[in-house]
Formats: structure tokens, sequence, C-alpha cells
């Protein structure tokens, strides 16, 4: 029988604290890392709580295990993090290499340790959707919608997927416009995209339903049959449309033919000898690393796959990781050749696992020159650009902070920003928008509004006070997920009365030492500059600070506008059917939580507005006859 509650807590929180109290300090862990065997193995890493962090393999077990312990040697972010956590280790040792590589592999898949490379399986499925209109449409989707279109797929290659519509829309000179046929067909003159030959020009007129749907049924039989089959088609109905002297037709279809014979000639660029093989290569950049696999099946390049790995730059550590990982997937596809940048140090062992679980012999090595060689740079470039693209933007964000930081003397670059703005209206309502920027960016989870509930008036100071006031009660009470978090900064739209009237209001909180600033404008209505009580900070000379604080500025007046613009567009409803005999404002207020809009009120019978909580049938009858 077990203790009662209380008592089994107190029992996990002794165990908690002998732990503790025995913990195993890393010059221990080191010493008995020493102690292992020059064998090869399996190694398992826990924290504290038993959990494993981390699973890894080694030829040699001794030599692997105490790198991670001994004092003095470097690590990058991810490994540092991980040796942090370290509380314990366990070794499996095995009669070889290749076991050590399967075993591994098994408990990784069984344990998904926090800091092992896990590859998110976030392909999904692809589909090509062709609607059922008169005249169809062919695009590349994600998922299917619940419509009448015709849905071909599933793939699991959205890379492959938009590829064959843009193949087929270019070799067919399909639209890929957002105009409706036949609606816009002679309405405004055709795009650039008919004006440099990509395009037919439905809607220009000159073409021909009965030409559009045989583009349409072209583009549908390249996609699934291919092109050497298309070919034939084409060809047998060119010689056709030529014998019954229809020239025009022919000559479009001759043109088809051209583009079809001229993406695949473009396509030797990226196709190889090698009927099935992949290619992969890894590079790194800043704190991350990234593995590109460009996949090649009928000598094409048919897939391309990137996986980004942050907070490490060990490009060895991560190749070693990936590629078990990566082919022994359970829905992976093993080519018959795996061409990389460089060999892991278990190449072996992995090439005799991959040969085993598919069946065949797989070939995994590093070209040294021709073609393959090319292929590889090919795919190192691809993962040097999507890095760049990643910390290309990471890189503006981050100097945007800290440029904002070095301009108000703060101690480190603000990672949550909140703003806040006022708005209101005629009649002294007001409401304040709060917005957040987290890393640089918005937050839209984070944002948050609040609606006066001690100000009378229009007094932007009171409110403002107000809405800090709630904000620092709510960070203090600590249930709300967004509230919770301790802003970096705080920016109030206003000057130095606003500033002074919200640094008292937060006197006393625990929001009383975030650092604020007021955002002022010209007298055009741009942002000027930054003020708090020892003055103003302009901003004309600071480029970057000045388009980041007038982008939060912005999008905080944008914000808290548009909720006024609804509270008063309800209160407009709500106000009209309280002209009706006898409906107050809760009656009114009721109808609209009801119904959402005025228009479904009026429309609505008197047996469906009877239905309404506190609407009887004699005044669903009244408001059924005022709008009529």
């Amino acid at each position: 029988m077990l203790p009662p509650y209380g008592e089994r807590c107190e029992i996990v929180e002794t165990i908690r604290l002998l732990k503790e109290a025995f913990a195993i300090t890393k010059n221990e862990l080191w010493l008995k890392a020493k102690a292992l065997p020059l064998l090869p193995g399996v190694y398992i890493i826990r924290d504290k709580t038993n959990e494993i962090i981390y699973i890894g393999k080694a030829k040699r077990l001794r030599t692997r295990v105490a790198q991670y312990f001994r004092a003095g040697v470097p690590h990058d972010a991810k490994v540092t993090k991980m040796i942090e956590h370290a509380f314990e280790f366990d070794v499996i040792v095995t009669q070889s290499e290749f076991e050590a590589l399967v075993l591994e592999c098994s408990q990784i898949k069984q344990h998904k340790p926090k800091y092992n490379i896990l590859l998110k399986d976030d392909k999904g499925y692809s589909y090509i959707k062709v609607t059922k209109d008169a005249w169809p449409r062919i695009s590349a989707v994600l998922q299917k919608d619940d419509d009448d279109a015709e849905y071909i797929g599933p793939y699991t290659s959205s890379f492959a997927v938009r590829n064959m519509v843009e193949t087929a829309e270019d070799v067919f000179r399909l639209p890929r416009c957002n105009k409706r046929f036949p609606q816009d067909i002679g309405k405004g003159r055709p795009c650039l995209n008919a004006h440099i030959g990509l395009c037919m020009a439905v809607c220009g007129g000159k073409i021909t339903h009965a030409d559009y749907m045989q583009a349409v049924n072209g583009a549908l039989q390249l996609i699934k049959r291919g092109q050497n089959e298309i070919l034939k088609i084409l060809k047998q109905n060119m010689e056709d449309a030529a014998e019954a002297l229809n020239f025009e037709r022919a000559a479009l279809i001759r043109d088809q033919i051209v583009a079809i014979e001229k993406v695949n000639r473009g396509q030797k660029v990226v196709r190889t000898d090698v009927d099935e093989q992949d290619v992969v290569a890894l590079a790194a950049s800043g704190k991350s690393v990234c593995a590109s696999i460009l996949r090649f099946r009928g000598g094409r390049l048919v897939d391309k796959q990137e996986f980004v790995f942050k907070d490490t730059q060990d490009i060895d550590a991560v190749r070693e990781e990936l590629l078990p990982q990566f082919y022994l997937d359970a829905d992976s596809d093993i080519p018959k050749i795996i061409a990389i940048d460089a060999l892991p140090p278990d190449a072996d062992a992995l090439t005799q696992l991959l040969s085993e679980t598919k069946g065949q012999k797989v070939r995994l090595y590093t070209p040294q020159r021709g073609d393959t060689e090319k292929l590889v740079q090919m795919a190192r470039t691809n993962a040097f650009e999507r890095l760049a693209r990643d910390t290309g933007r990471a890189t503006r964000e981050q100097k945007a902070l800290d440029e904002t930081a070095a301009l108000l003397g703060l101690p480190e670059a603000p990672t949550t920003i909140e703003s806040y703005d006022i708005s209101n209206w005629g009649d002294g309502t007001s409401v304040c928008g709060m917005v957040v920027f987290e890393n640089g960016k918005p937050k839209k989870a984070g944002y948050r509004r609040f609606k006066m509930q001690t100000v009378m008036g229009t007094d932007d100071y009171a409110s403002m006070a107000e809405a800090l006031s709630r904000r620092a009660a709510e960070y203090e009470k600590g249930t709300n997920a967004q509230f919770k978090i301790k802003p970096s900064l705080l920016l109030i739209d206003g000057g130095q009365g606003q500033v002074s009237v919200v640094r008292g209001a937060l006197a006393g909180t625990q929001l009383a030492d975030v650092p604020m600033f007021g955002m002022v404008k010209d007298d055009k209505h741009r942002t000027r500059g930054l003020v708090n009580e020892q003055g103003e900070i302009t901003l004309s000379m600071h480029r970057g600070v000045f388009t980041f604080i007038t982008a939060i500025q912005d999008e905080t007046h944008r914000f808290a506008n548009d909720y006024r613009k609804r509270l008063q567009k309800g209160r407009t409803y709500a106000l009209t059917l309280t002209q009706i005999d006898g409906i107050g404002p809760s009656t009114a207020k009721a109808l609209m939580a009801h119904f959402k809009t005025l228009t479904a009120v009026k429309e609505a019978s008197e047996e469906q507005l009877a239905e309404v909580k506190g609407v009887g049938a004699a005044a669903a009858k009244r408001i059924w006859e005022f709008f009529r």
C-alpha cells in the first residue's frame, strides 16, 4: 500500500536532496572515465533526475568519454551545456564498432535524448491541386482542402512537387496570376509573363477554351507520365494539327515540344550519370552547422533537404551523428551511392549497416574529382546559402538590438521589448495596446489589450499609468504566461510627462527597475527620438535604431487603433439596437454576442431572435419589425 501523497512528496524531495549531496563532480566523472576500457561501445549520459540526455558510440570508450570531463578541453555550446547537466554515465561494451553503431541508433530512437541530433519529420506531404473550374488551374499545395478539386499525390517531397508544377507551367505557358476566367478575359492588358513568353495570355482573349484545356491536359500528362511519354504524344498531336491545316495549333504544340527539350537540356547541370545517388555536404557559420542533401533518382535531381543545427561548430561531430539518423529512419530511402564531403570515422561500420538495411551493397565515398565532386561543392554552396539566409536575418535583428542598447546605455541588448500606446475617441473612452518584440521580432502571441477601468474622460497620462500598473500587478501575480516574462525595455508613446507619470505608477513594483523611454514624434508624425527623465536622445543620426524604433512605434499604434475601432464598431451596432423600444444595452450586447454582426441580426427570423438569452417572443417581434 502506498504512503499518503504528502509523505510520498517528502520521500521524493529527500531522495533529490541526497542525490545533490552526493553529486559526482566533473573531476570524479573524469576519473571514472579514465577507468573505462579501450574497447568499442555505447555511453549513456544522464542528468541528476536520471533522465538520459545524450547517447554516443565510441571506438575506444575511455578516450571518447574522458574528453568530455577532462579540464581544459574546449567544447562548443551544445556540448558545454550537456556537460553542465551531466550527473552520471553508464557504458555498454560491444564486440565491434559495427555493433556499437547499431546499438546507438536503436537507443537514440527509443530515448530521444535532448542533446543528440534529432531530425524532425517536418516534410509532411505535398499535393498537386487541379481546380474544377471551367478554366482549371494547377498549383502545388501542402494539404488537401475540403473542396471539389482534384489532388494528385501525396508526394513526400515538396521540392519535387514545386519543380513539377513550375516545369509544367513553363512548358505549357499556363497563367500564374490571380485573374479569374472567363470573367477577366479582355479586361486590361496582359502581364509581363505574357510579354516574355512565359504565359499564353488567356486574359488577352486570343486563346480558345479548347486550346487552353489542351495545354492543361498536356501539363497533367507531363506531371503524371514524364517527359519522354508526353513528347511522343505532343509530336503526334503536332502532326495531326498540321495535316488538318491548323497551323496555329501546330505551332503552339511545336513551342511546347521545344520548351520540354530545353528544360531537359537545362537539367544537365543537375544531372548525374548514376541512376540512384545522394550528395551530402556540410558547412558551418557562426554558431550553426547546416547539412545539405541533394537526392538524385533516375539521374535527375528530385529533392533537396537541409538541416540546421544550432549552438555547434563541430562539423565532424554533426556529420557522424547525422548520417545514421537520416538514413536509418523507417521512412528513409537509402540510395545505392552516397557521395559526401568527408567520411565519418565509422564509415566502414555505417556502410555495412546501410547495406544490410537496404538489402544490397551501398557505397559511401568522398569524390576527389569529376562531376560528382562538383555536385558535392554544389551541396556545400547550398548549405552556406541556407546559413547565410538564417544568420543574415538574425544578424540584422541583433545588430539593431546592439545599437539600441549602446545608444540607450543599457548593459546588454534588450531581448524582450514591450511597447504601449493609448487610443481614444470622442466620448472620452480610452484603450491601450501592448505589443511585444522578442529578439528584435514581433511576438504577436504576447500582444495584450487594456480597456480603461478607472480613468474617466480623455487622459492619456492617467490611462498609460493605469495600463502599466495593471501590467506590473499581473507580473507579480505570475498567472499569465506572457505577463510572467519580465521585459528588458519598456517603450511608451509620449514624452517626458508620460514617462514621469508611469515611473511613479511603477514605483515599488517589481518592474520599477526596467529601463523605460518615451517615443516622441515630429510634426509630421515620424519618430523623432526617445526620452526619459534625463532628456531626449535624437535618432536622426542613428539610422538602424531609427528604423527599429519606428517599426515598434508604428506597430503599437496600429494595434491600439485596431482595438479601439473594433470596440467602437461594436458599440455603434449596439447603439443601433438600443433604438428599438424595450431593448437596453445588456440585451443589445447579448444580441451582438450571439449573431456577431448587425447584418446577421437584421436577417434573423423572429424564432432565431427569441432563442437569444434575455430576448423573449415579444422583444423578438419588435426587433424583427424594426428592421423591416
